[in-house]
């Protein structure tokens, strides 16, 4: 599992224990957590759960009337330093 997968299993853990049910997604580029947000998360929880998201690169909360309260949160996952960034045919 890439790092960026491992720190979002440890925000999604981290959701988990403040009451929420958390979901981890691979992308290409970044690894997401999703979890719904009951209208009734106390303020405690609500401190442990902005703490969690704190360690993402993004986060955010899409409200709808429809769907009600999602948080998610996105680790990007690393880039790599060396020259070869665009394949053998774009080496500096």
């Amino acid at each position: 599992m890439p790092a960026s997968g491992v720190s979002a299993e440890a925000i999604a853990a981290r959701l988990s224990a403040a009451g929420l049910a958390a979901h981890v997604e691979e992308h290409a580029r970044h690894t997401s957590v999703e979890a719904e947000v009951s209208e009734s998360l106390t303020t405690e929880s609500w401190r442990e759960v902005l703490e969690a998201v704190a360690e993402a690169d993004r986060f955010g909360l899409h409200v709808t009337s429809l769907n009600g309260r999602t948080l998610w949160a996105v680790v990007r996952k690393t880039v790599p330093s060396t020259g070869d960034v665009g394949g053998p045919g774009h080496q500096r």
